[in-house]
């Protein structure tokens, strides 16, 4: 879009948009020509085959046509094309496409003749057991050993591999679904599933909010169902049920909190879907149904803030969506700001401030490996794969930048603000210059001389952080490294109190000289290797890697071989490639759990074990 139509339509208010919704921005990771043909809503027909591991159905779209264009453009990637339809004279009719070639990042360019007056078109396709968007487990690989298990991933741009679809998020869609499984097996998805333990292997959803395409989401297992409240379930394998609905006991009244700072709550249900331990990530915020990793699942509740984080993005990022994968950081920054308002609001300040200050020594331990141009908030990514922008950067230094407007306007300011910022665009795709836009008329021009363009400009679009940056501190922590101190010389530690967040700042600060003895000192005293918290078992295993603690060598390969969680597992093999033995050990060991371990996963992590390739 040229800078002149951008501050045109800046005078006109906060309508950015075309009447279907759809962002009036450039998404270089997106075959789609919206402004010639748009898609605002889906019809999906889908037959789950366990058997074969691949989806087939058809996928119908109303076309909502803003020029004289006779073509529609969509994504795919590695999809068996069938046939191709258009509703004319209230009839299917077929009609010519072509599939473009494979490029590594986008996959292929669908391209489908819709002549001048089709109002519909479908696509009838099917999947290939290696699309990047979806995990298949068999049996054994669940909890429950009985019934296989399927989920999908489709943030950034990984619906392309399980839907033909307009995969930018710049576009905004509803859709409805029918499902079949096999018999016994419950199908949720992105969308109001019901509560009903039925199983006979047929449903249907809807999804009325207008949605980007990644938050699509499917999966289907041996679920059972737990109500916390009026409007939030677990759906989760029977092992896990009960723990889950005690750990995420709070999120009714996360919701409550949220509500009161940055207005209503737009999804209807806020239910969880607890995923086999493959799940890539911590979570992803499907609307309606969060997809949850069972890692967080710690029997103390330490480790909600999670919940607290796909919560937020019921407001920012589903809500209020980034418009192209350069401006992640309107997702995740401003996600990771309110998780951090959601925690304090239920938790304290003391417990908030922990968890900024741990994410903040995560930023500067990415900002010391990452490439300059790939710390800036509004990269310039070309054409790289989006999952190379999900480090720290979009998620805590977008926190960071909310948090220095929050300082210099006062959070009473500030809260306001972005209130309104959420009802302004909510069910919208803005990008970065769209929100400066935003940003100068809505609050720096409100309170002139407190904060330049020219110092938005240096956090959005310059690398690393400015000098003047906040640099979240704990006092807490402080007592932390005074015991630290203390027992390097020989004291004992006061533990009793300790949450997740003090055990994680006392392992990742412990001196890299410390003695083999004291490895084993506090081993033997707090049982490290064994603990179940799977936060702590990764800081500690990451240490014991550093110094070459032999004692913990068998935990670690259970802890790889069992968990899929990228952040936890993806730092330890990067450790182990450091050294040729343990690089050699770290092979053998991923070779056997590549297996259990999602596309998206074997992708970062071979990148790490075989950079050769």
């Amino acid at each position: 879009m040229s800078v002149l139509r951008k501050l045109f339509i800046s005078v006109i208010g906060v309508a950015l948009w075309l009447s279907t919704g759809v962002a009036k921005a450039e998404d270089v990771h997106s075959y789609a020509r919206l402004n010639q043909v748009s898609t605002p809503h889906l019809e999906l027909t889908l037959d789950i085959d366990f058997a074969n591991r691949k989806l087939q159905g058809h996928a119908t779209y109303i076309l909502q046509r803003h020029d004289d264009s006779t073509q529609v453009y969509m994504d795919t990637s590695h999809l068996t094309i069938k046939r191709t339809e258009l509703w004319v004279n209230e009839q299917w009719q077929p009609t010519k496409f072509t599939l473009g070639d494979v490029h590594p990042s986008l996959g292929s360019e669908l391209i489908i003749d819709i002549g001048s007056v089709a109002k519909k078109v479908r696509v009838h396709y099917e999947t290939v057991p290696s699309a990047s968007g979806l995990q298949w487990l068999t049996p054994e690989q669940t909890a429950g050993k009985k019934h296989p298990f399927m989920f999908s991933q489709s943030q950034p741009i990984h619906a392309r591999s399980w839907i033909p679809i307009q995969d930018t998020p710049a576009l905004r869609l509803t859709y409805n679904a029918t499902v079949t499984t096999p018999k016994g097996l419950l199908a949720v998805m992105s969308a109001d599933n019901s509560l009903s333990d039925n199983r006979d292997g047929e449903y249907k959803f809807s999804m009325p909010q207008a949605i980007p395409p990644y938050l699509i989401a499917i999966a289907a297992g041996d679920l059972a169902i737990k109500s916390i409240s009026e409007n939030v379930a677990v759906f989760a394998e029977q092992y896990i049920l009960d723990d889950a609905a005690w750990e995420f006991a709070d999120t009714p009244r996360m919701i409550e909190v949220t509500e009161a700072m940055y207005g209503p709550y737009r999804w209807d249900r806020y239910d969880l879907l607890i995923l086999p331990p493959s799940f890539p990530f911590g979570g992803m915020e499907n609307p309606r149904l969060s997809f949850i990793t069972p890692t967080v699942v710690s029997g103390d509740r330490s480790l909600i803030n999670l919940i607290a984080h796909e919560l937020a993005h019921s407001w920012s990022g589903n809500l209020v969506t980034n418009a192209s994968w350069r401006d992640l950081w309107i997702n995740e920054g401003f996600t990771s700001y309110v998780e951090n308002r959601i925690m304090e609001a239920l938790f304290g300040k003391e417990r908030a401030q922990m968890e900024f200050a741990l994410g903040y020594q995560d930023l500067l331990d990415n900002l010391e490996r990452l490439e300059p141009k790939d710390t800036v908030l509004n990269i310039q990514l070309g054409t790289r794969h989006p999952d190379d922008v999900f480090s720290q950067v979009p998620y805590v230094k977008g926190q960071l930048f909310l948090a220095y407007l929050e300082d210099k306007f006062g959070r009473d300011v500030f809260d306001k603000f972005l209130r309104k910022y959420f009802d302004d665009f909510a069910f919208q795709s803005i990008s970065t210059a769209q929100f400066k836009i935003y940003l100068q008329r809505e609050l720096l021009a409100q309170k002139p001389n407190v904060v330049s363009m020219d110092k938005i400009n240096e956090w959005l679009h310059e690398p690393g952080l400015p000098a003047d940056a906040p640099k979240p501190t704990s006092d807490a922590f402080a007592k932390v490294e005074q015991q630290t101190q203390r027992w390097l010389k020989g004291a004992q530690l006061q533990t009793k109190q300790w949450t997740t967040h003090e055990w994680l700042h006392f392992i990742n600060n412990l001196p890299l000289d410390i003695s083999a003895e004291n490895m084993a000192r506090l081993d033997r005293e707090f049982g490290l290797t064994e603990i179940q918290n799977s936060e702590i078992a990764h800081a500690w295993l990451k240490l014991s890697i550093v110094k070459k603690y032999e004692p913990a060598r068998d935990r670690l390969r259970n802890y790889l071989l069992t968990i899929g969680r990228n952040k936890l597992v993806s730092p330890l093999y990067r450790e182990l490639a450091k050294t040729a033995d343990n690089l050699k050990w770290a092979r053998e060991v991923y070779e056997q759990a590549k297996p259990g371990y999602h596309p998206l996963t074997q992708t970062v992590n071979e990148a790490l074990l075989y950079p050769e390739h």
